[in-house]
């Protein structure tokens, strides 16, 4: 890559947002489109057989990928947010409105009947998770960017409210590197 390649600003890449919104989507599109190795935080926060691990595991799980050179994490733990911020040339908060999020949620559980998807991501929907979600941009979102104003130094910020913007987002990165959407 050479500096006038767009990708060299994106080589670590935290893609954060509430449940449902399609964190892992975008994660995993642009992981192909900019040759990233993508890690999903489910993928580090439980086994394989759905336990939790403890804090300490989690913790220095992301920062050995935060380590690394270029990578792209999505997952929305608040309290290991700095880990991954600060370490981030680019975080992107993928904020739909909460009953795009819930109809994720609910698209996500038909396809894969619940437990461990493909793509690491852990499918666990209970009523706690459910008022998570409907509640996210009221009590969990200004903590989220509260954590990247404190800790995201020079990242760029990019905020995409709607499932649109972040198809126009894609579609743009993709058409700039010449490789049109995917």
């Amino acid at each position: 890559m050479t500096a006038a390649d767009p990708r060299a600003g994106m080589r670590r890449i935290a893609v954060v947002g509430n449940g449902g919104a399609g964190k892992t989507t975008l994660a995993n599109r642009l992981g192909a489109l900019l040759d990233l190795p993508v890690t999903h935080l489910d993928a580090l926060r439980y086994t394989d057989d759905w336990a939790t691990v403890d804090e300490g595991t989690f913790v220095d799980r992301q920062r050995r990928v935060v380590a690394t050179e270029r990578w792209i994490i999505d997952g929305n733990s608040l309290a290991s947010l700095p880990i991954r911020v600060a370490a981030a040339d680019t975080v992107i908060v993928v904020d739909p409105p909460p009953v795009v999020c819930l109809w994720g949620l609910l698209r996500r559980r038909w396809r894969y009947r619940g437990g461990r998807h493909p793509d690491g991501v852990h499918d666990r929907i209970t009523p706690a998770f459910l008022r998570y979600v409907w509640r996210y941009r009221r009590d969990h979102l200004p903590g989220v960017q509260a954590c990247v104003a404190e800790h995201g130094g020079d990242a760029e910020v990019i905020h995409l409210t709607s499932h649109v913007r972040v198809d126009l987002f894609y579609e743009g990165l993709a058409h700039h590197l010449g490789r049109g959407a995917r």
